[in-house]
């Protein structure tokens, strides 16, 4: 929101410098984001007037040029424009000046003759046809407006309107009421405390009466809670004046013409967008507020053909849709040069229907801007009152009598207590009640007792939170003293899994992997570059509706491809040895049309160096200790993405949470990687669940462990994992660790047999074990491999 100051003080009279202001108004919530002089750069150009041209004696198109400056003596300036005469009012670079963009004008002779100065044109003031419409564009500029007023020798600045202050603001969604210049007076006033001078608009009348010619229905009242409208006769379409272009400049609207730029000075001023129709053009002298009808048709205001829904709202007639609610009108009843009679809407609409009609048809506007944030309901017969003030005021048109002010939806005023105690609580301060009262006065609250009435345009305020909030900015948020937290107040602190995301990341970085991120969306393709079965549940994935492109066009299922492309790019780049790992989430289908089941799967990836299957089971197996969870693993075959026999599901308690292995040759190949690449996946929300308690302190045992070896031969498919969960389940209370060290195949054992060897620990944590009792649980163990693996001892 730009705002002028020299708009601002008809409101309120600040003499502090922009600094300042900026500083202030920003410190009290009203952020500024730049502050800008436009004439900064305008130095030593005044008003002058030719009193005599004559022809350049060396050339045919140059004039010499006697112009008044007001001083002791007039100068001379050769210019080749030619469209002056004696007596135009023009503006005079004098010598030594400076003119926008840094340029500088000196006196010099021009073929012979001395020229002190320069008369300026509209592009080198800045300037165009909209700021100065009745202007020679290509020509020396000729100030024609109440040339009477003017004074030979002033300052031009405050002529052309360069002499203001622009400060820009950067209000937030939920301050609607501030993209007005009343309601950064109301901040300003309240800031640097002044008087706030707002009044009440008045219209005169013509005669008539509008319910001769018009009638308003709303057909839609949950998108359109109030429609105000008036008409004017006999308009005048004219330039507006100058002081009333300038502001529109300076809030960088273009000034087009009377009609049009009252409709957007009131918006600017009141912060509530207007529209003027063409009454001619309204069918039966009726405007119905409806919803579009499906697939109908309109041509905007920007000459652009709209098919509309009915999930939009339309301003019609009795017969057409001619304007869009909220966001442009209709050519179909634009303002021209034939316009009689006018109909001023001043209406009020659902915000986020106008946003998602603005969205929808590829429109910003102005007025959708504002209107999409939610706009105070009440403000919109003072605005219609302002722009017929206005319409009098410039002579454009005669206003006929009345007002139609249909509301389809009036809301109660929301009242809020008034709770000194709460606030100071909640503040860490000590304000005092009389303070919070006279702010809230100041800025618009209505106080009974301590019973706040909030004003209408204040749409943000809805808990006493909020009310802390408008009495601390203006107390200053500079000098409310830190404070402790105490009480109740609850700490902030990580959730559970986040805390377990950041162990995870930790432990990993410490074994030499380093963390990447990966997009979530992903290409169908993918799945055919792992080798992913046509019929697999994994190729259905959720679509996004508005893709980039397809390759961006699902969400990912399987964060293995992505790890793929990292590990592959890589590889490319030469790099010889990489780790990496991801936190990735991966988008299940649930059967529900918008949502999908989300789950953190943690992915190894690494190629290169010493990385081989078992160096990866060690990580996973590091990992998972860290997490305190007893995992066992199980040969993977059937992963087609996977080497076969190179392979391993994670399983914790009979279910899969995990796997790990070296990718399939030809899925590596895919991706033009030649080498061993591994992978390793585990679902973190089942790991989290698994997880076991709180490591507690076990006091050293006070009784000696027995040690035994035991080596065992069995068929060469039996795997050592088999066998050690055999071992665990018959070792019995007293089997304290049993681990495998030697696996053997040669001369001394069978054809098709190999023998492995364990070395097993024994202890009691209440007496010494006897070697009967160590041989008793030796043997349960033999009977159990003998009879699960037809294992014998060696």
């Amino acid at each position: 929101m730009k705002l002028s100051r020299k708009w601002l003080s008809d409101f309120t009279d600040i003499q502090a410098d922009n600094k300042e202001y900026a500083d202030r108004m920003t410190l009290t919530g009203s952020k500024v984001e730049v502050t800008e002089e436009p004439g900064a750069q305008i130095k030593k150009v005044v008003v002058g007037k030719v009193t005599e041209m004559i022809r350049h004696e060396n050339s045919d198109h140059l004039w010499v040029c006697t112009v008044d400056v007001g001083g002791e003596a007039p100068v001379t300036i050769v210019t080749g424009a030619q469209n002056l005469k004696t007596g135009d009012i023009c503006p005079v670079a004098l010598h030594k000046s400076h003119l926008p963009g840094g340029v500088e004008i000196t006196r010099g002779k021009l073929r012979g003759v001395m020229s002190e100065g320069m008369l300026c044109s509209l592009q080198e003031l800045e300037l165009d046809l909209h700021d100065f419409p009745d202007a020679f564009e290509d020509g020396i500029l000729v100030l024609t407006e109440n040339p009477e007023e003017l004074v030979l020798g002033a300052d031009i600045r405050p002529i052309i309107g360069k002499d203001d202050s622009i400060v820009e603001f950067e209000i937030t969604n939920n301050r609607p009421d501030c993209f007005s210049v009343i309601g950064l007076a109301r901040e300003s006033a309240v800031t640097f405390d002044t008087e706030l001078k707002l009044y009440e608009p008045v219209v005169k009348g013509a005669g008539g009466d509008i319910g001769d010619h018009l009638d308003v229905d709303i057909a839609a009242p949950d998108l359109c809670p109030r429609y105000t409208a008036r008409m004017v006769r006999n308009i005048k379409i004219a330039p507006s004046p100058k002081w009333m272009r300038q502001r529109l400049r300076a809030s960088g609207v273009r000034p087009i013409n009377n009609i049009v730029d009252i409709t957007n000075y009131v918006m600017l001023e009141y912060g509530q967008p207007m529209h003027a129709f063409d009454y001619s053009c309204i069918r039966g002298g009726k405007i119905v507020v409806r919803r579009a009808g499906d697939g109908e048709v309109m041509n905007t205001l920007d000459g652009t053909r709209r098919t509309l829904t009915p999930e939009m709202l339309v301003i019609a007639d009795a017969e057409k849709a001619v304007g869009i609610a909220g966001v442009m009108g209709g050519e179909n009843s634009e303002i021209t040069e034939k316009t009689e009679m006018v109909v001023f809407e001043s209406a009020n609409f659902n915000g986020t229907s106008v946003r998602k009609t603005a969205i929808a048809l590829g429109m910003r506007t102005d007025a959708s801007t504002r209107n999409e944030k939610g706009l105070d309901p009440t403000g919109t017969l003072p605005a219609v009152q302002r722009a017929l003030e206005l319409i009098e005021q410039l002579g454009a048109g005669e206003v006929i009598d009345g007002v139609i002010d249909v509301i389809a939806a009036d809301p109660p005023p929301k009242t809020l207590p008034l709770e000194p105690e709460k606030i100071n609580k909640l503040l860490g301060t000590d304000i005092t009640e009389a303070f919070m009262a006279e702010t809230l006065e100041k800025l618009g609250f209505t106080l009974s007792g301590r019973e706040i009435t909030v004003p209408a345009h204040r749409l943000d305020i809805d808990v006493t939170e909020d009310i802390a909030e408008e009495v601390a900015r203006f107390y200053g948020y500079n000098i409310i003293a830190p404070t402790m937290i105490h009480g109740e107040t609850a700490m902030g602190g990580l959730t559970e899994p986040q805390r377990l995301e950041r162990e995870t990341g930790a432990t990993l970085r410490g074994m030499g992997f380093d963390e990447i991120i990966t997009y979530s969306f992903v290409s169908p393709n993918v799945y055919d570059r792992i080798r992913l079965p046509a019929d697999s549940p994994l190729r259905t994935a959720v679509r996004i509706q508005n893709p980039l492109g397809e390759d961006t066009s699902i969400m990912r299922t399987m964060p293995l491809p992505s790890m793929l492309e990292v590990l592959a790019r890589n590889n490319a780049f030469r790099n010889t040895e990489t780790r990496f790992y991801e936190l990735a989430k991966i988008y299940l289908p649930d059967g529900r049309d918008t949502l999908c089941d989300e789950r953190v799967q943690i992915t190894l990836g690494a190629y290169g160096g010493d990385m081989d299957f078992y160096r990866l089971k060690g990580v996973v197996e590091a990992l998972l200790r860290t997490w305190r969870v007893q995992a066992r693993f199980e040969t993977l075959t059937d992963e087609p993405y996977l080497h076969p026999g190179r392979g391993a599901s994670v399983t914790i308690g009979g279910e899969s949470v995990g796997f790990l292995g070296q990718i399939h040759p030809l899925a590596a190949k895919n991706y033009d990687m030649d080498g061993d690449v591994y992978y390793a996946q585990l679902d973190f929300e089942k790991l989290r669940t698994a997880r076991g308690g709180e490591p507690e302190y076990m006091p050293l045992p006070k009784y000696p462990a027995v040690d035994l070896d035991l080596a065992v031969v069995c068929g060469q498919e039996i795997e050592v994992q088999q066998l050690i969960n055999c071992i665990e389940g018959a070792g019995g209370p007293f089997l304290e660790q049993a681990v495998f060290f030697d696996v053997y195949q040669g001369a001394q054992v069978p054809a098709g047999k190999k023998s492995v060897a364990f070395s097993l620990k024994f202890r009691s944590a209440d007496q010494t074990l006897t070697d009967d009792m160590a041989d008793a649980a030796k043997d349960a163990i033999l009977a159990a491999l003998q009879s699960k693996f037809s294992a014998t001892i060696r």
